[in-house]
């Protein structure tokens, strides 16, 4: 009887140093440095941001944050390594719209679902992409530029560093009545050096991206993507005011797990990015790139992620752009 006494003991005390020690587990969180993952090369827009993102979250953690970059194949590196990561909260994707919305307008099968594969954590910032050109060409206007292409079909070729870039081009030449060649990159940074070399004639990116080389002269805006203008430009019209009625395409950034990952994780990571997004500093921060922040939760992040899903296959249906 004393023998099973004695089991019964150790059993019931085991159980209780379990129950006690998984919030200590959660409390500990995180334990380790925490990586940052993104789908585009460094001085992109999102890139921008994870770096900003990855400074604010040690301060708060007290706790390394690194950034990663696995640019290329339409964001799929980046994206299949999260959602095979361990779900423990030390992986995240920091996304544009591409690899988590965009992706599923233009592709009949992904190697990753980006809904079923992942767990919303936070969104984080949106902002206005720029039409370029370089400052030597011989383009000054919308206008202008959509003469040229309407008189060489095909013979101008444009930039793109992701599947978002891709698709606001092409509905932009669709609604235009024009064709150009497309040149894929990497990512924004990549598109816009060949931009600023006369390697490719026009680009839409980032308005994030393209300050540096505005800033240098190197390039020209044209318009802004947006549906509103810039106030750093007040003088550069929207596409809409360039003659394309309902043109209003912007890129965001928001923060993802992987499916599995405990909702206690979840929340602290939120409530963490969350809190930061919505300091004076970080909206000082984002308005000095015309990034807005539209910070929000999991459950927003997942609505409006389907939202945008939704959004982008119907600007690939007008765009004209069969599924690959």
């Amino acid at each position: 009887m004393r023998k099973k006494q004695f089991v019964l003991s150790v059993l019931l005390g085991a159980t209780s140093l379990l129950a006690s020690s998984a919030p200590l587990a959660q409390q500990a969180f995180p334990a380790r440095p925490i990586r940052l993952i993104v789908p585009f090369a460094p001085g992109s827009g999102t890139d921008n941001t994870a770096r900003y993102l990855a400074r604010e979250m040690e301060a708060v953690f007290s706790s390394p944050v690194v950034v990663e970059n696995h640019p290329g194949a339409n964001s799929f590196i980046a994206a299949k390594m999260v959602a095979a990561a361990q779900p423990d909260g030390y992986a995240l994707l920091i996304s544009g719209s591409s690899a988590m919305t965009v992706n599923a307008a233009i592709f009949k099968a992904l190697p990753y679902d980006p809904l079923k594969d992942f767990a919303p954590v936070a969104r984080l910032a949106k902002g206005a992409m720029g039409l370029a050109v370089n400052a030597e060409s011989p383009y000054r206007s919308v206008d202008d530029l959509v003469a040229a292409m309407r008189k060489r079909p095909g013979a101008l070729n444009y930039g793109s560093g992701s599947a978002a870039y891709q698709i606001t081009t092409e509905l932009f030449l669709s609604m235009a009545s024009s064709k150009a060649s497309h040149i894929p990159y990497k990512g924004a940074a990549q598109a816009l050096t060949d931009l600023a070399g006369r390697q490719v004639d026009f680009a839409f990116a980032d308005y994030a991206a393209l300050v540096p080389f505005l800033r240098s002269g190197k390039l020209r805006l044209l318009a802004v993507s947006s549906a509103e203008r810039l106030e750093s430009e007040p003088g550069v019209p929207t596409v809409e005011q360039a003659g394309y009625p309902g043109f209003d395409m912007v890129n965001w950034t928001s923060a993802f797990a992987p499916a599995g990952t405990p909702e206690p994780v979840i929340d602290k990571l939120s409530s963490a990015i969350v809190a930061i997004y919505e300091r004076p500093q970080t909206q000082e921060f984002l308005a000095g790139t015309n990034w807005d922040s539209f910070a929000a939760g999991p459950a927003a992040l997942r609505q409006y992620q389907i939202d945008e899903i939704a959004k982008w296959s119907r600007a690939a249906e007008i765009a004209g752009i069969e599924k690959q």
